[in-house]
């Protein structure tokens, strides 16, 4: 497949998981991919910002898709400042993919817990709680938490089994090759 539609195609494919993952998430287990503390199961996706550029416009565009469709108190406001955590956390992991620790990719797999962590804690605290400083500082640690405990639990063994497999040469690159 030629670069100029895979990379569509995959970012289509990504955006269309991640609502899909994080929609049926609410409708099974209510508040677990939209309350303040969270497993939002979709944020594994991340790791493909590892692998293509593609994942960028798509996670991006599957926040915002998954964040309109929320039935969660902070639908309107998440959709702009939770898709834009995740928007700047998949350009920071593409710009550290090759950043590695013991052969992990750690460096990367903290973007998305220091994005959503400060832009959706400072969206909690000043949309809704307005007490200060401190409850921010909770906020968005639950926020990380959520995200941290999905990308190392969940994260790390995709990125194993991807790389193990070689499902990066085979799949997600974007050279003119199939």
């Amino acid at each position: 497949m030629k670069r100029n539609v895979r990379f569509p195609v995959q970012a289509s494919l990504i955006a269309a998981l991640y609502a899909t993952l994080t929609i049926m998430q609410n409708i099974l287990l209510p508040g677990s991919a939209s309350a303040a503390v969270q497993f939002r199961v979709s944020e594994v996706l991340a790791v493909l910002a590892l692998y293509t550029p593609a994942a960028i416009p798509g996670l991006f565009l599957g926040c915002i898709i998954a964040n309109i469709s929320s039935l969660a108190v902070l639908g309107p406001f998440d959709m702009i400042f939770g898709s834009a955590a995740s928007l700047l956390a998949a350009l920071c992991m593409y710009a550290l993919r090759n950043v590695r620790f013991l052969k992990l990719p750690i460096l990367a797999l903290l973007m998305p817990a220091l994005f959503n962590g400060v832009i959706v804690g400072f969206e909690i605290e000043f949309f809704f709680v307005k007490i200060g400083f401190l409850d921010f500082l909770i906020q968005g640690g639950l926020v990380a938490v959520g995200e941290l405990a999905v990308l190392f639990v969940l994260g790390i063994p995709l990125v194993k089994v991807i790389e193990i497999n070689h499902l990066d040469k085979k799949y997600l690159n974007l050279s003119d090759k199939t």
